[in-house]
């Protein structure tokens, strides 16, 4: 048994992680200031001998004696990432410098849940980790973009200069159940909107395109790199490589929802990338992953799970 730290381990993504994590036989520690996090998410598992929730700002230290730590704490859509664009580059820098700096203490093995904004309004594509990226360090979105490069220069040089087991994954678009109905995400926003019968805001044209892996792809690939050899790093992108316009996702959304709702057009916000679809070759050699779940098995499934908290 292993004693492993989530960090936003209330959130989309760090409940489920916890979860698997418990169902495999680990003991798990979960961090949330519950900003985006909700206490829902994991209030079943506050029965569970070998799991303790505790409330804390990654942006304080915080000690305690773990074998491995996946940092996930971080708003991760524009809603709630612009909405304190200062408190946003703290969570993901001193997240950084506090999480690093425990793992160095302790000798635990560290994951760094980054970004594929890192590769900003992409000039190649598909994107290569190799890529170095496209990021208006000024713009609307430089908060968490810029950020998130941080993080993983700390952590690449805690690595490098103080020998900290660092594990680094690229995160693509991720949908699924427990996704936050308010959180300005492509999927929710669409699906909230088809259910309430209120028309579906497509921003541009509708033409940018997007990749979507559903959520328990993604838990594979991020444990699976947790638990590669110390001689890899990463980072390495994660995500599903079948790109779809938003347009195209829309349509799915009102089919499968059987939906009266219309599409309706805004203006597309600054700095929205126009393309962002992985290159998951890296993932497929090193990991032996790739996803397995098509978006429209992933949608009705995240669907039936927004139908419950809908009204």
């Amino acid at each position: 048994m292993k004693k492993i730290l989530v960090t936003g381990g209330a959130g989309f993504l760090g409940s489920h992680l916890c979860e698997r994590l418990l169902n495999e036989g680990n003991e798990v520690v979960c961090l949330d200031n519950y900003f985006t996090g909700q206490k829902t998410n994991v209030v079943h598992l506050l029965d569970n001998p070998y799991f303790e929730l505790i409330r804390h700002d990654v942006t304080m230290p915080f000690f305690i004696e773990v074998d491995e730590i996946y940092n996930l704490a971080c708003p991760a859509s524009p809603v709630h990432y612009q909405y304190n664009p200062i408190k946003t580059v703290k969570t993901s820098v001193l997240g950084a410098v506090n999480m690093l700096g425990l793992a160095k203490r302790i000798k635990a093995k560290i994951l760094q849940a980054s970004t594929s904004e890192v590769y900003g309004d992409p000039q190649i594509h598909p994107q290569t980790e190799s890529y170095w990226g496209h990021v208006n360090p000024i713009g609307e979105r430089a908060c968490y973009d810029e950020g998130k490069r941080a993080a993983e220069t700390l952590f690449v040089n805690y690595h490098r200069q103080n020998n900290v087991r660092i594990k680094i994954i690229r995160i693509f678009n991720t949908y699924g159940p427990k996704m936050h109905p308010n959180d300005g995400r492509v999927v929710s926003n669409f699906i909230v909107q088809a259910l309430q019968g209120k028309d579906i805001t497509v921003y541009g044209d509708g033409s940018q395109s997007r990749s979507f892996c559903y959520y328990s792809d993604l838990l594979d690939g991020m444990m699976r790199l947790m638990n590669t050899g110390d001689d890899f790093t990463g980072p390495v992108n994660v995500g599903n490589p079948n790109e779809f316009t938003i347009l195209e996702l829309a349509e799915k959304v009102i089919r499968l929802t059987g939906s009266s709702s219309k599409i309706v057009w805004k203006p597309l916000p600054s700095d929205d990338p126009t393309q962002r679809q992985p290159d998951i070759s890296l993932a497929k050699s090193k990991l032996g992953w790739e996803p397995k779940v098509e978006l429209e098995e992933g949608l009705i499934k995240t669907i039936e799970f927004f139908k419950t908290i809908v009204k």
